[in-house]
């Protein structure tokens, strides 16, 4: 079954990915573009970016893609394991995520994002391994 970039954009919006505010802007084989506009209730007590905003955002991109790229037999997916390196933050303005499949096994996907600040300057690298799911 293949499912469109609008599909996607709606059937976020009920969820996490809804209430965080993020936005699908292209979708490829492989690839997911995506990005998250910046208010006050993405911030952590400091007044930065919340580190699970920026999650949030990159674990989506890499999510849908994971979603666009599963392997014949494969139902769905569930993360097994993340991480994240933090190299900067922000207050407020548009971040983006591009996602990049790295590895799209029978099993397993591996997926690599990196997040840009408001001026294009990487802020996050994170990656993800999903694990493929399958009627039993």
């Amino acid at each position: 079954m293949e499912i469109t970039l609008a599909q996607l954009r709606e059937a976020g919006a009920g969820f996490l990915p809804g209430f965080f505010g993020v936005e699908i802007d292209s979708v490829a084989d492989g690839l997911v573009h995506a990005r998250l506009p910046v208010g006050q209730h993405h911030l952590a007590l400091n007044g930065y970016l919340h580190a699970a905003a920026l999650v949030a955002l990159a674990d989506t991109a890499c999510g849908y893609g994971c979603i666009l790229s599963l392997p014949e037999g494969g139902t769905g997916f569930t993360t097994i394991e993340l991480k994240t390196n933090f190299l900067r933050t922000t207050r407020e303005g548009m971040i983006a995520c591009e996602s990049r499949l790295v590895h799209g096994g029978r099993t397993t996907q591996l997926w690599d994002a990196t997040v840009n600040d408001p001026e294009g300057r990487p802020m996050a690298l994170f990656r993800c391994t999903q694990l493929v799911l399958r009627e039993t």
